[in-house]
């Protein structure tokens, strides 16, 4: 079934402030600590609440993302913030033009946390950023690899087996979303879920993209059992083995979450 925080607003946003506050902004400090006036971007920001302990920090920071509801709530949430000048949201596309030409090359650091697995083609996408990017900027991501599990995010399925079901998210399309409609999942979540499908992201994958964007991978943490999940299910965080984390394609399978910082 679908876990409560997708549907409660208020909780959501509280586990992206305690997430961000003890895991993404220690693995991103190891790499690029962050000062008092610092440029940050979230793309994907949603509720914001990954930004706020970045912002208490000293740091200024941009959200933007394409839901309104979203970016309604991260205006109420960070009310605040904003009045004091130190955070700004849009509902905005970053390949807008207006957008390019206020911000290119304005950021210090760029945070896309569980987003990159929902842009399609990531090939342009990621060197993309860098057009946003202050020299010596660095870019943290935060995703599940497409095989793990429930990368497909079929968690957000409102029917019991649909949403418990692990790995048959990776059935060839036509069988995918004729199984979703099976289990009875409405026409909106078969979309969602299928899009997904369509921008799937391997960790292989990813790093060629980086690779071939002429950008270098700062540091990388898989894990086994992700950050988030001490919020969504009462499990405790766990790192990946290194030796497991080292085997390509399986890794993929067993690695429900990876942070990389690249630049």
């Amino acid at each position: 079934m679908a876990l409560k925080h997708h549907s409660d607003a208020r909780l959501r946003y509280d586990q992206q402030v305690d997430n961000s506050r003890e895991y993404v902004l220690p693995f991103i400090e190891k790499t690029k600590p962050v000062t008092p006036g610092m440029m940050v971007l979230e793309v994907g920001c949603g509720e914001g609440g990954v930004l706020l302990p970045f912002i208490r920090k000293g740091a200024v920071c941009v959200g933007v993302d394409l839901d309104p509801p979203r970016i309604d709530m991260a205006w109420d949430f960070l009310a605040q913030e904003n009045a004091a000048g130190k955070a700004t949201f849009l509902l905005q596309n970053i390949y807008d033009t207006d957008f390019i030409a206020k911000y290119r090359g304005a950021f210090d650091l760029i945070i896309l946390k569980d987003v990159i697995e929902h842009v399609p083609d990531q090939e342009k996408f990621i060197p993309h950023l860098k057009t946003l990017l202050r020299p010596g900027g660095q870019i943290f991501f935060g995703f599940p690899p497409w095989m793990m599990p429930f990368g497909g995010h079929q968690q957000v399925c409102k029917t019991k087996w649909a949403s418990k079901l692990p790995w048959y998210h990776l059935l060839p399309r036509p069988l995918y979303g004729a199984a979703l409609r099976k289990m009875g999942e409405n026409e909106n979540t078969v979309r969602e879920l299928m899009e997904i499908k369509d921008t799937q992201i391997t960790i292989e994958r990813f790093e060629a993209i980086v690779r071939q964007a002429g950008m270098q991978i700062k540091q990388r943490q898989h894990y086994l059992i992700n950050p988030i999940y001490r919020y969504k299910f009462g499990l405790k965080p766990r790192k990946q083995l290194p030796l497991l984390s080292s085997i390509p394609v399986l890794r993929n399978f067993i690695t429900t979450c990876v942070y990389y910082m690249i630049g």
